[in-house]
């Protein structure tokens, strides 16, 4: 008891620290160090610190027959690019979804292959395969070699931000304050309203075009792009995003 794993910025936009998480294999658990320390080092990415008005709308779980090419056609409709966190079995469902997302500009990621989430007993193993086997077939669909990666819920210790970095792979998760929460289907106002209110430069929104039985994000996003653009934001990836960093810059929650 006692040990902790870290699930980013989660709803309140707070750490929250899980107990009794039984570690890795039969090894002890990896430390988790603080936002700061992963940060500095160019490790985790929760948003950009920039002065030009950019935002990187990222979509995570698809993707989803019925609501990712809805989503597209929105994106090309207001000239806005995304990242979509994408899960390695539903890239198999849907291969030319994956295919359309790359050729219309959009930024491929990592989600794992099964969705897994790493706050349970796994051996590094097992986190490989995830990671591996996603990162493979993305870049069999699209050419592209895959840059970011975000675990599931957020999930991270020190292990898994390790083996990411060691596949190649920079962890991406978002800020704090742009957790919509659209996962639980929370209504569409809701949606449109987290984000429009706490709209900054250099914010990474967290989105998902794949919800069970749920539409809410390709309605809220209808109204949030216009928004934007009205306000003078551009809707860029995340690597386009990372381009504008201001250099030797932390910023911390805001």
């Amino acid at each position: 008891m006692g040990r902790t794993i870290v699930r980013a910025g989660i709803g309140a936009g707070i750490l929250l620290l899980l107990s009794g998480f039984s570690g890795f294999g039969n090894a002890s658990q990896p430390p988790t160090n603080s936002r700061e320390y992963y940060e500095s080092r160019g490790e985790i990415v929760w948003e950009v610190p920039m002065d030009e008005p950019l935002i990187a709308l990222t979509f995570d779980d698809g993707p989803d027959e019925r609501t990712t090419s809805r989503i597209l056609d929105l994106l090309d409709q207001y000239h806005a690019k995304a990242t979509f966190f994408v899960v390695g079995r539903r890239a198999d469902l849907y291969p030319e979804i994956v295919k359309r997302e790359a050729l219309e500009g959009h930024e491929i990621a990592n989600h794992t292959y099964t969705h897994m989430y790493f706050n349970r007993r796994l051996r590094q193993d097992d986190i490989e395969k995830e990671i591996d086997r996603t990162g493979s077939r993305l870049q069999e669909l699209t050419g592209q070699e895959c840059r970011y990666f975000r675990p599931p819920g957020g999930f991270y210790n020190d292990t898994v931000v390790r083996i990411a970095r060691e596949h190649g792979y920079t962890v991406v998760l978002w800020s704090w304050h742009q957790d919509t929460r659209d996962w639980i289907s929370p209504g569409v106002s809701r949606i449109v309203n987290k984000v429009l209110n706490n709209a900054r430069n250099g914010d990474i929104v967290l989105l998902h075009d794949h919800v069970e039985g749920s539409t809410q994000t390709v309605q809220a996003l209808a109204q949030i792009l216009p928004e934007l653009s009205r306000r003078g934001f551009r809707m860029v990836t995340v690597s386009e995003l990372m381009q504008h960093k201001k250099p030797d810059s932390v910023r911390m929650n805001r």
